[in-house]
């Protein structure tokens, strides 16, 4: 899984010889900065962007490549063993909407076949667009099968670059939809201005203080009242949406502020608007690991209880990557990963291409 925060590829290695999978082994392996700039350039039209679009599909089938091998340094031979390398590849656009209705992932499955020896599955959102629906977010599937708890009704919150909330009630069909940006405007602002990828459990946004106008206008945005099925993404929530919302005069360590209130305030209201009853929430993604946004949730959540989903067995930072292990599990066994409920989509459908090893 690489994902919106361009911070990098993860990897894990999941059996599910037995229901639901057991987690073996991880790797990280991080982006670095020319290959994020050449990303964020192809999330909006440029000169010669297809051919740049191509050219970046093939780097990261051999980044991807590389990612899993070193999963296997210890015992190369046991690649041989993988089933398959369920990949979502790097969104650059994503525009489900009616009168576009396309979503795009770079990564060259194909090329990520020939240089593991393994198949591979990739594509999943298209299928789902194709039926009606948003094509994401594609990760309640796997928290039904995972976190379902017969006694709860748990929410649970994936902050990535973007946030997105899953409702999982014993007695309902699972609803969930992307509510806001998560970590991307915080880590582009403090990239900007501090020259550092993410701002370390807060403490920067913790130096300032919020804007309330800033604010107001930003959850001003048509996004934040639309009813789900809805998905986002960089499309929207960018650095150029940032920009166009200051007014020029406000203080750097401010705006970090109000954005983390922005991603705080987006997830709560979705949670209180939509599934007040839930008494449990557990969070994961990067943002899990920034100890004064979980603070801000905690306080004004203070009514549940807030976890880790380390406390359901999958550590916050492989929830996402475990998810398409299990989504491409599903497309190997021809069985369904989508959810109507959460998409919009039709109908169930089998997700993914299969590109054999």
């Amino acid at each position: 899984m690489s994902g919106t925060s361009l911070d990098g590829v993860d990897v894990v290695l999941v059996d599910f010889e037995s229901f639901p999978g057991s987690l073996i082994k991880t790797n990280f392996l991080p982006y670095n900065d020319e290959l994020k700039a050449k990303l964020l350039f192809l999330h909006h039209s440029g000169n010669d962007e297809l051919n740049k679009a191509a050219l970046m599909g093939n780097q990261l089938a051999h980044l991807y490549a590389k990612a899993v091998t070193e999963l296997f340094q210890d015992n190369p031979q046991k690649l041989k063993d993988v089933a398959a390398i369920g990949c979502h590849g790097q969104t650059i656009r994503h525009c489900p909407e009616n009168g576009k209705r396309y979503t795009i992932q770079l990564g060259n499955a194909a090329l990520l076949a020939e240089l593991t020896r393994t198949t591979v599955i990739a594509d999943f959102r298209s299928r789902d667009i194709a039926a009606g629906g948003q094509g994401a977010p594609l990760v309640p599937a796997f928290h039904k099968a995972m976190f379902m708890d017969s006694h709860h009704q748990r929410i649970i919150v994936n902050i990535g670059g973007i946030a997105n909330i899953t409702h999982l009630d014993p007695q309902e069909v699972v609803s969930g939809f992307d509510c806001g940006p998560g970590n991307l405007l915080m880590d582009a602002w403090c990239a900007h201005h501090l020259g550092r990828p993410f701002d370390k459990n807060g403490q920067w946004a913790a130096s300032g203080r919020v804007i309330p106008a800033l604010l107001d206008r930003f959850l001003a945005t048509d996004f934040f009242s639309t009813p789900p099925p809805k998905s986002t993404g960089r499309d929207l929530f960018n650095f150029r949406w940032l920009e166009n919302n200051l007014q020029g005069h406000e203080s750097p360590e401010d705006v970090q502020c109000t954005l983390l209130q922005l991603t705080v305030k987006s997830i709560v209201s979705a949670i209180n608007q939509y599934h007040p009853e839930a008494d449990e929430v557990f969070l994961c993604g990067g943002g899990a690991h920034n100890t004064l946004l979980v603070g801000y949730l905690e306080k004004l959540l203070s009514d549940r209880k807030v976890m880790l989903t380390d406390e359901l067995g999958v550590p916050v930072d492989w929830v996402e990557a475990y998810a398409f292990a299990w989504l491409a599990d599903q497309t190997l066994h021809g069985l369904t990963g989508n959810i109507p409920s959460v998409t919009g989509a039709k109908g169930e459908r089998i997700l993914g291409a299969i590109y054999p090893g």
